[in-house]
């Protein structure tokens, strides 16, 4: 069974996912207002275009200018991009301003980076007033399902206009679809309209709240139960669910019971284990995380694990679950940039094609961005994970808890 649970107190609100009882995903947000930045967008003044970098830093208003690199003030569709880029101060100057997006986290030292390829996340789709393609989720493999998802969403573009069809929009019907496009598209035009009124730096649009995102993003066909500890929370998601997502009603629940939700499933717990630098697999290896400033290294050992047949199956079985622990600790810890993995040598080529395969079909569950680039020569595993905010609020709660 895959439930979400939902607890929330007077400072946070946190939301886990457990699969059989075992956390694979977790989020959290403050109670004062003070909610990411990722998804929100501002009317943005150039300070300094750096030719060097092909970048350029934009005041939005918030304690570190903003990053914006040149691939994000390019038309979003590759097509549409010139073959050679053109040099950043052929395109902005300093003093000129322009709507941006926030798509990471202002993390440490380093602001916000931000992107002019907007995005508006619904229900069913995600709509991109200037991006001119359709996409289907990957989620979503039913060639014919696929095939019908691309021409409604083709159907419902203007003239520029681009959509991506989630995974939550399988088997919805046309008129949901539309319904979703025309709240976004509404959502856009407020958000222009309201940046011709306003001077630089100033918000323009943020992003839902996390009770808004529970229903929005992490509700899906997947979850079976919803068990939320807070009886306000808990009204307020219904109305969000039966506005929303009426068919998951049944499924969302009020926990009654005197244990404390999260210590009953041993969230902080599986939490704190998850930020260990030793990792212990249950078939007696281990995972060895050590960060650096360019990237995250991983190390899989064999340990205690000694098989039961020969030394290729032993290794292979490690590897196995290792390679399913590290997608799940990628998600938990949100590790972004470059991560190499360490696994131990296999002799079989099968072997490693089957660790590479399974690798592969979890990045594909991840919510954000995980591609698994392949073997090096050394034969280490290289990956590179997008990273959008700071879980620094996260360590904190876990421990407090």
């Amino acid at each position: 069974m895959r439930q979400m649970l939902v607890h929330g107190n007077k400072e946070t609100l946190e939301t886990a996912i457990v699969h059989e009882g075992r956390l694979i995903d977790f989020d959290m947000e403050k109670n004062d207002g003070a909610r990411q930045v990722v998804g929100s967008l501002y009317k943005g003044r150039v300070i300094n275009v750096l030719p060097g970098m092909q970048a350029a830093f934009v005041d939005i208003g918030l304690v570190k200018n903003a990053f914006l690199y040149i691939d994000d003030v390019l038309h979003p569709h590759l097509e549409r991009q010139p073959k050679e880029k053109p040099p950043i101060n052929e395109l902005l100057r300093p003093g000129q301003e322009l709507i941006v997006q926030v798509v990471k986290e202002p993390i440490g030292n380093k602001g916000a980076r931000v992107t002019t390829h907007y995005s508006l996340p619904g229900r069913f789709l995600v709509y991109m007033p200037e991006a001119d393609y359709v996409g289907v989720s990957k989620k979503i493999q039913n060639e014919q399902e696929r095939e019908r998802l691309r021409s409604a969403g083709v159907a419902l573009c203007r003239d520029g206009e681009g959509i991506i069809l989630r995974t939550a929009a399988d088997g919805e019907s046309s008129s949901s679809l539309r319904r979703d496009v025309e709240i976004l598209r509404a959502m856009w035009s407020e958000i222009n309209s309201r940046s011709a009124q306003v001077s630089a730096p100033a918000e323009l649009h943020r992003d839902a709240s996390l009770s808004h995102r529970i229903v929005r993003d992490f509700l899906t066909v997947e979850i079976d139960e919803v068990l939320i500890d807070d009886r306000l929370r808990y009204k307020e998601t219904k109305t969000l669910v039966g506005q929303m997502a009426p068919s998951m009603l049944p499924r969302l629940k009020l926990y009654e019971q005197r244990d404390d939700l999260f210590k009953q499933y041993r969230i902080y717990a599986q939490l704190k284990e998850a930020f260990e630098r030793r990792i212990r697999l249950s078939c007696g290896g281990d995972l060895v995380w050590d960060t650096t400033e360019a990237l995250t290294v991983v190390d899989v050992n064999t340990g205690r694990f000694v098989g039961t047949s020969d030394l290729e199956d032993t290794v292979f079985r490690t590897n196995m679950e290792a390679a399913e622990q590290l997608a799940r600790l990628l998600r938990l810890r949100d590790i972004g940039g470059i991560i190499i993995v360490d696994f131990i040598d296999m002799e079989l080529e099968e072997h490693r094609e089957e660790v590479l395969k399974r690798l592969e079909s979890l990045a594909r569950l991840d919510r954000t961005k995980c591609q698994i680039v392949g073997w090096t020569r050394l034969g280490l595993l290289e990956i590179t994970r997008k990273k959008a905010r700071d879980h620094a609020l996260m360590m904190k709660s876990i421990n407090h808890s």
